[in-house]
C-alpha cells in the first residue's frame, strides 16, 4: 500500500509539503499544468534548491502578481468544483479546505460560509493545498502518517493583528491529534499544514512497518537557530507486522494404513504441542491412492513427533525439512456485537486491524442465544469493514 510519511521534526506548512514532493521527484511543470486547471490568474510558481544545516532541500514559492480579492470558503470550493482537475484531487482539496474553514469559523464565531481567505493568503492557501492534493494523487498515495506535530511559541502578524503561536486555527485543527509544544519562537506549524495533516493523516507511524522508497526535503523560508527549518517526506510501502521462527516440516507418504486411524494420529500430534498437522490425498506408484501426513513443529518436538508417527502409522521413514515460518502478530480482544461481547483473535495488517472469529467463543454465544453460529461469525466479520 503506497504510503507517505510526514516527518515533522521542525514543523509543517503547505509550501514545505509541496517542496518535499518536488524534492522526491514530482516536477514543478506537472504541478503547474494541473494548477492551471483552476480559473485563478495572477500568480507564478518557483522552486530553488537551498541548504538548511548542510541538508539540501527544495524551497517552493508562490508569487502573486497584481491585486487579489478575498475569497470565502464557499467561493474556493466552487472554484475547485468547476475546475477540470480529476475527482480525487478535487475531493482531497475540498476536504482539506473544509478542515481549515471550519476551524477558522469556530475561532471567529461565524458560519463556515462567512470565512474569508484574504488577498495573497487566499492564493497561497489554494495553491499549496491543491498542489499537495495533486502530488498525493500523482504518486497514488493511499495513506498518510506523521510524526508528532511540533508547535512553537510567540506571536505572528495576521490581518486581524497579532495572534499567538500556535495560531488559534492551528491548535483547533490539531485538537485530538498528537502534538508537542516547543519553546521555539517561530510558527513551526501553519494552519494550512495542520489542515493537510488533519484531513489526510491516519495518525502516527510508530506501530507500523514501513519500507522507504523515496525521500524528499521541503524547506521553510526562514533560517531557525538550532534546528534545520525542514519538512521531511518519506514515500514507500506499509508491510505486514510479523514475527519469524525456525520450524521443521516432518512428512511421510502412506498408502497401506486404515484411514480410520488418521484422526487419532492427528489428535496425538497436537497433544504433544505441534504447530500444525494435516493430511493431503495423493496418487502413489502403480496408481495407488495414498496420504501425505505433514507435521509442523519446533526442533524440541521432533523426537516426540517421530515417536508418534513410527508407533501409530505404518510408515518406515519420514522427510524432515527446516523451514522459516513468518506469522502475523496477533492477540485477543473482546468486541461488542448485538449478541453481546465475544472474544476474537486480532491481527494488524497493512489494511488495518483485522478481527478473526474464534470457533469456541462463537459456539458459546450461538448456544446461549439459540441462533446459528454463522450469524455470530458474520457479526464479527462486519467489523473488518
Amino acid at each position: 500500500m503506497k504510503t507517505a510519511y510526514f516527518d515533522t521534526f521542525s514543523g509543517i506548512s503547505g509550501d514545505m509539503i509541496v517542496g518535499a514532493f518536488i524534492s522526491a521527484g514530482i516536477s514543478l511543470s506537472d504541478i503547474e499544468a494541473e494548477i492551471q486547471k483552476l480559473d485563478m490568474p495572477g500568480y507564478s510558481l518557483s522552486q530553488k534548491t537551498v541548504e538548511r544545516n548542510a541538508i539540501s532541500a527544495t524551497l517552493f514559492e508562490v508569487h502573486s502578481h497584481g491585486h487579489h480579492h478575498s475569497r470565502s470558503l464557499k467561493d474556493i470550493i466552487e472554484l475547485i468544483k468547476k475546475s477540470s482537475l480529476n475527482e480525487q484531487v478535487k475531493e482531497r482539496s475540498i476536504r482539506i479546505f473544509n478542515t481549515l474553514g471550519y476551524a477558522e469559523a469556530k475561532i471567529h464565531n461565524v458560519s463556515s460560509d462567512e470565512v474569508h481567505f484574504h488577498e495573497i493568503g487566499a492564493v497561497d492557501s489554494i495553491i499549496d493545498i491543491v498542489s499537495a492534493a495533486i502530488c498525493l494523487d500523482k504518486l497514488k498515495i493511499e495513506k498518510v502518517f506523521t510524526s508528532v506535530i511540533p508547535l512553537g511559541r510567540g506571536f505572528v502578524d495576521t490581518q486581524h493583528g497579532k495572534m499567538p503561536i500556535p495560531a488559534p486555527a492551528t491548535l483547533e485543527i490539531l485538537k485530538n491529534y498528537p502534538v508537542k509544544f516547543n519553546d521555539i519562537p517561530f510558527e513551526l506549524t501553519t494552519p494550512t499544514g495542520a489542515a493537510i495533516v488533519a484531513a489526510e493523516s491516519q495518525g502516527l507511524l510508530t506501530d507500523k512497518n514501513f519500507i522507504t522508497e523515496r525521500i524528499g526535503y521541503g524547506a521553510g523560508t526562514k533560517e531557525m537557530p538550532g534546528i534545520p527549518n525542514l519538512f521531511r517526506l518519506a514515500i514507500g510501502e506499509l508491510v505486514e507486522k510479523y514475527s519469524s521462527d525456525e520450524t521443521y516440516l516432518i512428512e511421510t507418504n502412506i498408502d497401506d494404513m486404515n484411514p480410520e486411524f488418521y484422526p487419532y494420529v492427528i489428535e496425538k500430534l497436537f497433544d504433544v504441542g505441534v504447530h500444525d498437522a494435516y493430511l493431503i490425498p495423493i496418487i502413489m506408484k502403480k496408481g495407488r491412492p495414498g496420504i501425505i501426513l505433514s507435521t509442523l513443529c519446533e526442533s524440541n518436538k521432533i523426537d516426540d513427533v517421530l515417536k508418534i508417527i513410527y508407533s501409530e502409522t505404518s510408515t518406515l521413514g519420514v522427510r524432515i525439512l527446516k523451514t522459516d515460518r513468518r506469522k502475523l502478530d496477533r492477540g485477543f480482544e473482546e468486541v461488542d456485537t448485538k449478541y453481546g461481547k465475544v472474544e476474537v483473535k486480532v491481527t494488524e495488517t497493512s489494511a488495518g486491524k483485522k478481527f478473526i472469529p474464534e470457533f469456541e467463543a462463537c459456539k458459546k454465544i450461538a448456544l446461549e442465544k439459540n441462533i446459528p453460529i454463522s450469524k455470530v461469525y458474520n457479526e464479527i466479520l462486519k467489523k473488518n469493514g
